[in-house]
């Protein structure tokens, strides 16, 4: 069962949290499965009391999202095509990292393979649930910063085009529904946040804001 009194909003509390009904599972049956998801069927009794059947997308890694942010105000992007929605998508350097592993290691990985860059400095900005209807996915944010060249190493499947742009025209296409990957929307409007609020130290706010 989860945790009932998670990080709780300024707004709520552990005493509400605690009376709160939660989900039961009567009976599951795992319909699919290979090394990246498992499928589940739920019998369940929902928070109502109501019976009903639920379907469960269980992920086997966490997801990770790096913005290389560098001292121009520029951010390093990958460009792919997307095999779920048809379409040709602009994106941070992201992936997944078994549950079982450090994510910033998987971080530090996943700017390797698909950008050859390092980070001098590799800060956990965010995390959040990747769509908590359907899935149990969940996915942490870093900003990289400091950032040095070196060699690419993409996967067997991996196409990738490269572009490095200002991070307002980021911000921009995020706004226009133009670049609409959600690591990578949600990584965009984190890392501005941090720039009107003070987060970031003063050549990198100056950069991103102008």
């Amino acid at each position: 069962m989860a945790d009932k009194t998670p990080n709780l909003p300024s707004w709520d509390n552990e005493t509400r949290a605690a009376a709160r009904k939660d989900w039961q599972s009567l009976t599951s049956q795992t319909v699919f499965e290979n090394p990246w998801i498992r499928i589940e069927s739920h019998d369940v009794i929902a928070p109502t009391g109501n019976p009903a059947h639920y379907g469960l997308v269980k992920f086997a890694n966490r997801a990770i999202a790096v913005l290389p942010l560098h001292d121009d105000g520029t951010v390093s992007l990958v460009g792919q095509s997307r095999f779920a929605v048809g379409t040709y998508s602009w994106e941070l350097p992201e992936g997944g990292g078994p549950m079982n592993e450090d994510p910033r290691q998987a971080a530090i990985r996943e700017l390797r393979e698909e950008t050859g860059m390092e980070a001098a400095e590799l800060r956990e900005i965010l995390g959040f649930d990747m769509s908590n209807s359907v899935t149990d996915e969940v996915a942490v944010i870093y900003l990289a910063t400091g950032l040095t060249p070196g060699e690419k190493e993409p996967d067997e499947t991996e196409a990738f085009d490269y572009a490095r742009v200002p991070f307002r025209d980021l911000l921009e296409a995020v706004i226009k529904g133009q670049v609409r990957d959600g690591l990578t929307v949600v990584s965009v409007l984190r890392v501005h946040h941090m720039a009107v609020t003070g987060e970031l130290l003063p050549h990198l706010r100056d950069a991103i804001l102008g």
